[in-house]
């Protein structure tokens, strides 16, 4: 596996590690249809909303902050992954759309998470 994909993985986890110490419950990691994938699909502590999370992590945010790398085209694609997965799974509950980024790397006692609730909504994305 290429370094950026481990970093991403550990970036994953660690994000995982986060939603869970807020009351999140985690449903999926890394749900995938077709070429479309979605890196966290959670439940709030309420047990309300199903919250589409995604993940970007960096080394370092000196060239470039991690939430930049999320353009339209991807935001089309986690909202068209989410439609999917609300229809199979047949969701009656309120949905959104997060951003977690992690900064630092693997063995790293304190990564630098941020959490962006409601961060974006796939249906202005067009």
């Amino acid at each position: 596996m290429s370094e950026h994909n481990e970093v991403g993985k550990w970036g994953e986890k660690a994000a995982v590690e986060w939603l869970h110490k807020l009351g999140y419950t985690i449903r999926e990691c890394d749900w995938r249809i077709g070429h479309r994938d979605i890196d966290i699909i959670a439940l709030t502590e309420d047990m309300r909303t199903v919250v589409f999370v995604e993940v970007k992590t960096r080394a370092s945010s000196v060239l470039a902050r991690p939430e930049d790398a999320i353009d339209l085209r991807k935001i089309r694609n986690i909202g068209l992954a989410a439609n999917a997965y609300v229809k199979m799974n047949k969701i009656n509950l309120d949905t959104r759309f997060d951003i977690v980024t992690v900064v630092g790397n693997e063995g790293d006692a304190n990564p630098v998470i941020e959490h962006w609730e409601d961060a974006f909504n796939p249906m202005l994305a067009y």
